[in-house]
């Protein structure tokens, strides 16, 4: 082997293992969030439909209340579940500490998809994803995510989820991701922790805990979604 291989082939091992160790986990926390802004359209639509299939006379604004209620029960029991199981003592808290990431995956999941559907009964359908995530961190997010997407849409008298879905440039639903996803990550994980502790209290308190900050949760999800699409259409 001659004296330039040798040189190339010691770069070439510096270089993998500069990759190697430059490794950086991926953050739970976006891959819940992709999982959950990647319903397909056709999915949300179908349950649309079956919501107005079984009620008929139902308007628009009743549509969403049953959709809401929907939610509500699904997150509230999300949270009570971890709460129980983890009162178990063949299950124990290490087991509830696993499962209250699967409740924040299914707190996540539910919420885009109520989101998604709310949306459609105003009739707008969105496939990109950019933009949903941002519904989705805005709408969990409270008041703060609605005002960083109002100051990105600059003003505008449209109600921000049908800006944010349908006319909002990449450029700014880029921007606005970025510092939605920051703004989770400091409160909206914190309240989820706090909550994940009270959850994780033994002898059943637990699930009492977890079913009342599932449904606080989903409440402030139901009332941005109010405010993201406004008053729905009369038909």
């Amino acid at each position: 082997m001659s004296g330039d291989e040798v040189v190339r082939g010691e770069a070439d091992v510096g270089e993998d293992l500069s990759r190697w160790e430059a490794y950086r986990p991926a953050f739970v926390f976006d891959a819940l969030v992709d999982k959950a802004v990647t319903i397909p359209s056709s999915t949300i639509r179908r349950h649309v439909d079956s919501v107005r299939r079984r009620n008929p006379e139902a308007s628009p604004a009743e549509i969403i209340k049953i959709l809401e209620k929907e939610y509500l029960r699904v997150v509230a029991a999300a949270g009570g579940a971890v709460g129980a199981a983890a009162a178990i003592p063949a299950v124990g808290t290490g087991a509830g500490v696993a499962l209250t990431t699967a409740d924040v995956a299914t707190f996540f999941t539910a919420s885009a998809a109520f989101s998604l559907a709310v949306a459609d009964v105003h009739g707008i359908q969105s496939d990109d994803v950019a933009r949903r995530r941002a519904l989705l961190l805005a709408t969990v997010l409270g008041t703060k995510g609605a005002r960083d997407i109002e100051s990105a849409i600059g003003g505008s008298t449209t109600a921000w989820g049908k800006v944010l879905l349908t006319t909002m440039p990449q450029g700014s639903v880029r921007k606005v991701n970025k510092a939605l996803a920051s703004a989770f990550l400091k409160r909206q994980l914190a309240k989820h922790g706090g909550l994940a502790l009270g959850r994780l209290v033994p002898f059943g308190v637990g699930a009492a805990v977890g079913l009342a900050g599932g449904r606080a949760l989903g409440h402030g999800v139901v009332a941005q979604s109010r405010r993201a699409f406004g008053p729905p259409p009369p038909r």
